[in-house]
C-alpha cells in the first residue's frame, strides 16, 4: 500500500502486470484507494533479481497486500505459501478474487492488520517477508520490521519499501542488517537479512 497513484487514462482502473513466473504479463487492478501505491515493474523486477527468480519452497508474507504485486510475483516464481494480508475490506475481496482467477493454490488472503498476522507467524518459520505499508503510517515501520525480524528464518529476507532510507543502526534495533538498497524516484527500496545472519 501507500501514495495515490496519478490520474486513471480514460477513467479506467489502473493495473499493474505480473512481470516473471508461470503468470507472466497478468495484469493486476489496482484499486483508487488512499494510500494504495503498487510496486513499480521496474523496483520489483530489481527485487527479484536479488532474490533470484525461482522462489519454489519459499515461505512468504505480503503483510501490507494492497494491490498483492509483491506476493502474488512470489507465487508466480514458485513460492510454496504465500499469505497476503490486507487490513481494508474491498482490497481484501480483490485479492480473494484475484486468488480464486489465477486459482493461486499457494496463495492464502487475510483480512487483518499486517504487524499481528506477523506476530502471530511462528520464529524463525518465514523465508521472505514483504513490506510496503502506507508511508503515510510511520508509526508501523519499526514494530512491522521486529515482528518480521522474529518470524524471520536465519537465511531468510525482508523487503521493506519506505520514504526514506533505514540505516544500519536504525535497523539494528530491530533486528535486522541492510544487504541491497535501490532508491527510485520517492521509494526507498530495501532487501533485509537478519542481523545474526549478517554478523555471523
Amino acid at each position: 500500500m501507500s501514495k495515490p497513484h496519478p490520474a486513471r487514462h480514460g477513467g479506467l482502473p489502473h493495473q499493474v502486470r505480473i512481470i516473471g513466473g508461470q503468470w507472466r504479463r497478468t495484469l493486476l487492478p489496482v484499486a483508487d484507494r488512499p494510500g494504495l501505491r503498487p510496486t513499480p515493474d521496474r523496483v520489483r523486477e530489481t527485487l527479484f533479481n536479488w532474490l533470484g527468480q525461482d522462489l519454489h519452497g519459499w515461505r512468504c508474507v505480503d503483510a501490507f497486500a494492497g494491490s498483492g504485486a509483491l506476493g502474488l510475483e512470489a507465487a508466480s516464481r514458485g513460492a510454496a505459501e504465500v499469505l497476503l494480508v490486507e487490513q481494508d475490506a474491498a482490497l481484501a475481496r480483490q485479492l480473494q478474487a484475484l486468488k480464486d482467477r489465477l486459482q493461486a493454490q499457494t496463495v492464502t488472503v487475510r483480512r487483518g492488520d499486517g504487524v499481528s498476522a506477523l506476530a502471530a507467524c511462528a520464529a524463525g518459520s518465514v523465508d521472505l517477508v514483504l513490506l510496503d505499508p502506507p508511508f503515510d503510517a510511520q508509526a508501523l515501520f519499526a514494530p512491522a520490521l521486529a515482528a518480521a525480524a522474529r518470524a524471520l528464518r536465519a537465511d531468510g529476507f525482508v523487503y521493506l519499501e519506505a520514504p526514506v532510507a533505514w540505516d544500519a543502526a536504525a535497523l539494528a534495533e530491530v533486528g535486522l542488517a541492510p544487504h541491497r538498497h535501490l532508491k527510485a524516484g520517492a521509494v526507498h527500496a530495501h532487501l533485509l537479512v537478519p542481523l545474526r545472519a549478517a554478523c555471523a
